[in-house]
């Protein structure tokens, strides 16, 4: 009797990594494609799509249904086309908790997580690997054995960090080298990061612990640079720039390459701190790259051509979507709850901007914010009791003044507890406002961050205090 295939569920499937590890992981797996847009692709042999938003837990718990191991492969530091506010480590927080959740709940037996390697030295981490480090305990938090792949730059013709490198040595005259170019990186191609990724599946040895992985050489970014530049045919000029700081590099890579801040900011920030592989987070076979940097450089840059032929070019103008997503991260006061702290922030809504705001709750938690002067509300939030906890509540957008009825078929606020930490996000998803789309960006979202930048300085400054106690 043939043994049974284990069903993998790929969370980042149409991404870069993830299309690659789909077509190894198929050879001896059945794979679930968890995507955004799963309902526009065909199944293949071995592969069946779902679409999936893992904003929403609804989403998360259905696509994972069914799955016996789970692959994280997901960011939120990619552009996106609708309005959103917050930093993009607080909505990795949303992802990977609702992720986590609903692996425990759909009974998977090993999540598997692609992060960056952590230095361990290092005081003060940057943002982009401070949130790798977050949702990796996040990951955990609800028992499913996690196995994190930590790696550095990965070499392949997309992804982010190589072929913003690329760009810099390809498009200037001369090579500018800021300081933080000789900080040491151990660059890993892409073949041995599937490769780690794959040997991880159902391996008892790797399973509840970080794994680093790296290529066969440790260098400077400036020695990346150079050797770069040697694969292309180039020998640029170099120059030291020892004072152009952290921030400034952030504009200058970002004018030179022409991608977006919400890679470039991070992936500079993560510049600064050594990037190599730590002793005790080896595995053997899964931790040594066999890989040069120079062949792996030449192959990505080799095949970036190829997929370049026979591609139409794509639009310059993407619209924007009509619809909004909103994230921010407040504290919670010690011995409080998330379910606490939404039903708290109404009575603050109304008592901060009383009189003009007036808010009412009923027996069910149902609440509805309106203005004084106006029986109808701005805004109706219906309770979902049987989607909510102590550690998330949970409002649909049921109506009001201010949204699209006709619309607003998935809009909703939650109040969710970070696992392990006194904090909360506070999130509103799918909005879809009443009002002319300029006009809700120059007013009415504009309001909402400060109204949050006002509740979250109110939490931060009375904590525990008797006014909380009394509230």
């Amino acid at each position: 009797m043939a043994e049974k295939r284990p069903v993998i569920a790929l969370a980042g499937a149409s991404g870069y990594i993830g299309q690659n590890l789909m077509g190894k992981l198929r050879k001896h797996a059945d794979i679930i494609a968890l995507s955004r847009s799963g309902d526009q692709k065909e199944d293949e042999e071995q592969v069946t799509w779902r679409s999936c938003d893992l904003y929403s837990m609804v989403d998360a718990e259905k696509g994972l249904k069914g799955a016996d191991i789970a692959v994280y492969l997901v960011h939120s530091m990619m552009p996106s086309a609708k309005l959103t506010q917050g930093k993009f480590e607080d909505m990795d927080v949303i992802l990977a908790d609702n992720f986590a959740q609903a692996a425990k709940k759909q009974g998977v037996r090993q999540i598997i997580y692609l992060s960056g390697i952590i230095p361990e030295q290092e005081k003060k981490l940057s943002r982009h690997l401070k949130s790798r480090l977050e949702v990796e305990e996040i990951l955990g938090a609800y028992g499913v054995p996690v196995t994190t792949i930590r790696a550095g730059l990965i070499v392949g013709p997309k992804g982010s960090s190589f072929p913003i490198l690329k760009k810099l040595v390809k498009r200037l005259p001369f090579m500018i080298l800021p300081k933080w170019t000789r900080t040491k990186t151990q660059p890993i191609a892409l073949p041995d990061v599937l490769h780690a990724l794959d040997s991880s599946i159902d391996n008892e040895e790797v399973k509840g612990r970080p794994v680093d992985v790296g290529g066969p050489d440790v260098m400077t970014y400036e020695t990346m640079m150079k050797r770069t530049a040697a694969v292309m045919g180039r020998k640029p000029l170099t120059v030291n720039v020892p004072f152009l700081t952290v921030e400034l590099s952030k504009l200058w890579v970002r004018l030179v390459t022409g991608s977006s801040k919400e890679m470039v900011y991070p992936l500079i920030e993560s510049l600064t701190h050594p990037m190599v592989t730590h002793q005790k987070n080896k595995v053997t076979g899964l931790s040594d790259g066999r890989i040069s940097f120079e062949e792996a450089a030449g192959e990505a840059l080799e095949k970036e051509e190829e997929n370049k032929k026979g591609k139409s070019a794509l639009p310059m103008f993407q619209p924007m979507q009509q619809d909004v997503r909103s994230v921010q991260r407040i504290p919670i006061p010690e011995g409080y709850d998330a379910d606490w702290v939404g039903r708290y922030y109404v009575k603050w809504l109304e008592n901060t901007l009383n009189p003009w705001v007036k808010t009412e709750v009923d027996e069910d938690n149902c609440c509805k914010i309106g203005i004084i002067f106006n029986q109808s509300p701005l805004l109706s939030f219906e309770y979902a009791k049987e989607r909510s906890t102590e550690d998330r509540a949970l409002y649909y957008i049921s109506g009001g003044m201010l949204a699209d009825s006709g619309k607003n078929v998935r809009g909703r606020l939650e109040f969710r507890k970070i696992p392990g930490r006194q904090e909360a996000i506070v999130a509103i998803h799918d909005y879809m406002p009443s009002l002319p789309w300029f006009f809700y960006k120059y007013t009415q979202a504009k309001a909402h961050l400060v109204v949050m930048a006002l509740f979250r300085k109110h939490l931060e400054k009375w904590g525990n205090s008797t006014v909380l106690h009394h509230a």
